[in-house]
């Protein structure tokens, strides 16, 4: 075996990403929310990126901007990303990317615009300055808004791991079943279910713990946790676990004896036909009619399948639109305007500027702030990249979709990404990073951003429908049917042919899936 070296030489060409265009696309792939909180954390670090105070002069910015720009710095334009070599602009975004990190003297600074940036009509290459509504800052005797904001929300309520707890502490019992029940606690999931199995708890239990002291720590939640229905382990168990906490009541509301034994008759032995609409079946076993069978489903319904929400309910995440969609009566179009929501106004501060070239300064401060300056300089920049392209895209939607804000759902015609990148000049990946996690607020309500991007097909007369409107017009038939009668696959295939649309069974059983409607039997009504 012998080992040799030599020298070769390759022409090739390869695109390599720098790292400050990687955070261009983070930055344009971020939500509100993430956005917010990326600006925090560079506010928090970098001493040289400013919030814009709310009072400060217009013109005294304006007139510090210009003389910070006056070495006819390159203006600020859309980034493209384009697979094609040939095309322009491409290698002239790659330079730019890789130049700017050498410009950092430039002022990106923002001011506060009332109306925020907008979209009207056909999109447009212009870049507005970056910057979002007042923002107070925490400057002599002012008050911080922020804190102000903090203090006044309600605090966040005990966990549900934390309420059980404090009530099985509570429970007078011995410590080996004490134990166990704590250790069972966390099993419980955020329903108030205990839905692992018994042999993983006993295989996972602490050393020493037995079998016996488990099982009965379960019995015991079961009768002592509040509301009831807690640590049961299938649907099944938690409707029965309420329903006889409910018989052991002296005052059982208006509920007789009769009612709760045929509730805990039809949760024991009939459930899964109950959840497959067999109430024929059911009254034929029961010896009852089915209007009685009725009363009892009725009376089901007066318990909760999830109690654990009961106390700790789901936080629900608020979703706030990065751009709202209104009609402007003027140029009969439909307007989107960019939402600010909580982004802070940002600018760079002409003193660490300033500090930046002092030559009488330390070289290690000068590198220091100079190296703060370009992170400063580039988010500002990354964030006007952002509000372009969001812009760009948002105003091609509103073009091709406007028949969808004017008639609803089943209006909503095919939207590729590929097209809207073709149109735009941009690359499809580009498109997508920019729908990710955005919304619209529009005249029929928020909506994901990303929705309006879809395949279709063409109806009977040649008019193109995406999918979603599709499903659209499924769950108008649906609604529309006789429930004493319910249309099944079948003849929901007939009805969308009959409306110019045709779809294969196994399709429309998969979007009425997709749409959460059950099955005809389960539709039917008695």
């Amino acid at each position: 075996m012998r080992f040799d070296t030599s020298q070769h030489m390759r022409a090739d060409q390869r695109m390599k990403l720098a790292p400050r265009m990687i955070q261009s696309m983070e930055i344009l792939q971020m939500p509100q929310a993430a956005l917010e909180e990326r600006i925090e954390q560079e506010l928090a670090s970098n001493p040289t990126l400013e919030l814009r105070e709310p009072g400060a002069d217009r013109d005294a910015l304006l007139a510090e901007r210009e003389q910070a720009d006056r070495d006819d710095r390159e203006s600020v334009r859309e980034l493209v990303v384009s697979d094609d070599a040939e095309a322009r602009g491409s290698a002239d975004d790659f330079e730019r990317l890789t130049n700017m990190a050498e410009q950092y003297g430039e002022a990106y600074s923002s001011n506060t615009s009332e109306g925020g940036e907008s979209y009207s009509g056909r999109s447009s290459n212009a870049m507005e300055p970056y910057g979002t509504g007042e923002r107070a800052a925490s400057t002599g005797g002012e008050r911080d808004a922020k804190m102000d904001a903090m203090a006044n929300t309600a605090a966040r309520g005990a966990s549900l791991y934390d309420q059980l707890m404090d009530q099985w502490h509570m429970v007078d019992t011995t410590p080996a079943i004490a134990e166990a029940g704590e250790f069972l606690i966390g099993y419980i999931d955020a329903d108030g279910y205990l839905r692992t199995e018994r042999h993983t708890l006993i295989e996972q239990s602490p050393l020493g713990m037995t079998e016996q002291s488990i099982d009965r720590a379960i019995a015991l939640m079961q009768r002592s946790f509040d509301p009831p229905g807690l640590a049961a382990r299938n649907l099944r168990e938690c409707l029965l676990l309420q329903i006889e906490a409910m018989m052991r009541l002296h005052d059982a509301d208006d509920m007789n004896a009769d009612d709760l034994d045929l509730a805990h008759n039809l949760v024991s032995h009939h459930l899964k036909d109950i959840e497959s609409n067999h109430y024929p079946k059911i009254a034929k076993s029961l010896g009852l009619t089915i209007d009685e069978v009725k009363s009892g489903v009725r009376l089901l319904r007066r318990f909760h399948p999830h109690p654990g929400r009961l106390l700790a309910e789901e936080e629900v995440r608020t979703i706030m639109p990065d751009a709202i969609v209104e009609y402007d009566e003027e140029t009969d179009s439909y307007t989107a305007t960019l939402t600010r929501g909580r982004l802070p106004a940002l600018h760079i501060s002409r003193s660490y500027e300033k500090l930046s070239k002092d030559k009488t300064e330390d070289k290690n401060t000068r590198d220091f702030i100079a190296q703060n300056l370009r992170s400063a300089h580039w988010l500002i920049d990354a964030i006007q990249q952002r509000n372009a392209t969001l812009l760009r895209v948002i105003g091609v939607v509103l073009e091709a979709q406007r028949d969808f804000i004017e008639q609803g759902p089943q209006a909503l015609k095919p939207l590729p990404m590929t097209g809207v990148a073709d149109q735009l000049g941009i690359h499809v990946a580009t498109v997508s990073r920019a729908v990710n996690e955005k919304y619209i607020q529009t005249p029929r309500g928020i909506f994901p951003l990303r929705m309006f991007f879809s395949g279709g097909t063409e109806s009977a007369d040649g008019e193109a429908m995406s999918w979603a409107a599709v499903q659209a017009k499924l769950e108008q038939i649906i609604s529309e049917e006789d429930k004493s009668d319910p249309l099944s696959d079948d003849a929901l295939v007939e009805k969308l042919k009959e409306q110019g649309i045709e779809l294969a069974r196994r399709t429309v059983a998969k979007y009425r899936s997709q749409l959460n409607i059950p099955t005809a039997r389960q539709r039917k009504e008695y």
